[in-house]
């Protein structure tokens, strides 16, 4: 009996686990990928299901509409298919697309997964914010940035306005928005998009950065609502689960807006190292626009030790 509880056990751990295939399966209706396409996509292990990420005290629950790729796969896209230098993807969990394209495709677009362990974030202060203010403060750190951009010879950004606005869920304590961003390089305008979405945790943030172009504004928007309930903390880890005694992060949901990723990467790695190119996407240009805001954020993160209640 013993021996039939086990395997039933174990087959029910199989069932929920995540499911690898490769693209031959995940795109079984495709058959215009080129031979330059199809080398590249044999590296790749199209993840769907329940996906362990022990970093971040989740689990990932991938549905059909999506694939995730795990960390090693996520730097073939990032640095192998998109061009973007090896550093873009070094804090990945991984990456998660939308079922409909392949990572090759001209119009593909996904969201790099990563994990902040900078404590518990209140969000006390969601339905408090007025985002209109918090726009053009952002806007204004931007633009006196440009100034250096100029100097060092890189291209000058605009903040143009928010693309969507900033959104928090509250019963899945995920705080989502999205930004016009306006590239201009000898004169070229190009316009581009930062979408993010946070989920807020026990003991830190999950976050999704949409690495797309304006044009996937709608699509993207489709898919958000999914995206926000995609993620199961481990038992005692969720956002419900905070005691007094939690590490508390230094910054509020306006902060949290206010840096994005850009400011972590930037003071990470610095802000011209990131600005090397005008690559695919212009995302590591997105990360440079908000390393320019850094002294905006500064005054948002007050180092504040305690929840507002």
């Amino acid at each position: 009996m013993k021996r039939y509880i086990a395997a039933a056990i174990l087959l029910a751990l199989a069932a929920g686990a995540a499911d690898a295939r490769p693209y031959q399966e995940m795109f079984s209706n495709r058959t215009d990928f080129s031979d330059e396409e199809k080398p590249l996509l044999e590296k790749l292990d199209f993840q769907q299901g329940a996906i362990k990420l022990p970093t971040a005290k989740a689990t990932l629950n991938v549905p059909e509409g999506f694939y995730f790729l795990s960390p090693e796969d996520t730097k073939t896209v990032l640095v192998d298919i998109w061009g973007n230098p090896p550093g873009a993807a070094a804090d990945a969990l991984g990456m998660l697309f939308p079922a409909q394209y392949s990572p090759t495709d001209a119009g593909s677009w996904g969201s790099v997964v990563e994990y902040s362990a900078d404590g518990y974030v209140s969000d006390a202060d969601a339905a408090t914010i007025d985002y209109d203010d918090l726009l053009q403060n952002i806007k204004d750190s931007i633009s006196e940035s440009n100034t250096e951009r100029q100097k060092q010879g890189f291209p000058t950004v605009t903040l143009v306005g928010w693309a969507s606005a900033p959104h928090y869920d509250q019963s899945a304590h995920a705080l989502h928005w999205a930004r016009d961003l306006l590239f201009n390089e000898n004169g070229n305008t190009q316009h581009t998009l930062n979408y993010s979405v946070r989920t807020l945790g026990r003991e830190g943030v999950f976050q999704f950065d949409f690495v797309a172009g304006l044009e996937q504004l709608k699509e993207i928007e489709t898919a958000v609502p999914t995206v926000t309930k995609l993620v199961q903390f481990d038992k005692g880890m969720a956002y419900g689960d905070h005691a007094d005694g939690d590490k508390i992060a230094a910054y509020g949901m306006a902060g949290m807006i206010a840096a994005g990723a850009g400011a972590k990467v930037a003071a990470k790695i610095g802000l011209l190292a990131i600005a090397a190119a005008f690559l695919k996407k212009a995302w590591i240009l997105v990360f440079v626009v908000f390393g320019g805001a850094i002294s905006f954020v500064k005054k948002l993160f007050t180092g504040n030790k305690t929840p507002n209640a």
